[in-house]
């Protein structure tokens, strides 16, 4: 059997070094730029980047709506920093558009500007003791609700949430080879591939599912 497939949203951002990081786990990736590129893939990944620059694109390449439909198929995502924005149920500074998945609250480079950013320390009971994270203008999580677990934090704050098979970060582990939180999504993506492989389908735009929809910021 081949190896689950991981589609890396490829419109702007850090996308291959996801794709160097799960290589490094045995798992193949695949750019996606299209909605034609969504067919087949177990799993996917929402990488850092610009938020408000992806979702112009994910619009002009009329990607919103398809991976919105992939989004709700409950396949394993990882979404790190931008992507933890797209997922989000409210955003503010600005308020934007986002997919609602996960029940939080973000607020865009929450944690500063980039001389604000560098590594820091984890405090978690389910990452390994000594576990870091890279936050590179970060956005910062200011609630969690509903279902959605806390697994790790920065001097108190929520930074790794977790709902379901939705994996959210607030900083970067593709940065860190074999990073802990890298390793836990690929553990989701092996133990899912018996129920998911093969069969995620890109439909249009449109059909249905909730957004939040406000204008761009």
């Amino acid at each position: 059997m081949t190896s689950p497939l991981v589609g890396v949203l490829a419109l702007q951002g850090d996308f291959a070094d996801h794709q160097r990081s799960l290589a490094g786990f045995g798992l193949r990736t695949r750019q996606v730029r299209t909605p034609a590129e969504l067919d087949g893939i177990d799993a996917l990944v929402l990488p850092g980047g610009e938020s408000t620059t992806m979702l112009r694109l994910l619009a002009v390449e009329g990607l919103f709506g398809p991976l919105g439909e992939v989004l709700h198929r409950d396949i394993p995502v990882l979404a790190t920093c931008a992507g933890l924005i797209l997922l989000a149920d409210r955003v503010e500074n600005p308020v934007q558009r986002s997919y609602g998945l996960l029940p939080i609250t973000v607020v865009r480079n929450g944690y500063g500007r980039q001389y604000h950013s560098g590594t820091f320390p984890l405090e978690s009971d389910v990452l390994p003791s000594g576990t870091t994270g890279t936050f590179i203008r970060a956005p910062r999580i200011t609630a969690v609700t509903g279902d959605c677990e806390v697994l790790a934090r920065r001097d108190g704050d929520p930074v790794l949430v977790q709902k379901g098979r939705l994996l959210g970060a607030c900083f970067h582990p593709e940065l860190a080879p074999g990073h802990p939180v890298t390793a836990r999504f690929a553990g989701m993506v092996g133990a899912d591939r018996g129920t998911v492989g093969g069969r995620t389908e890109s439909r249009v735009a449109g059909s249905g599912f909730a957004v939040r929809d406000v204008p761009f910021g």
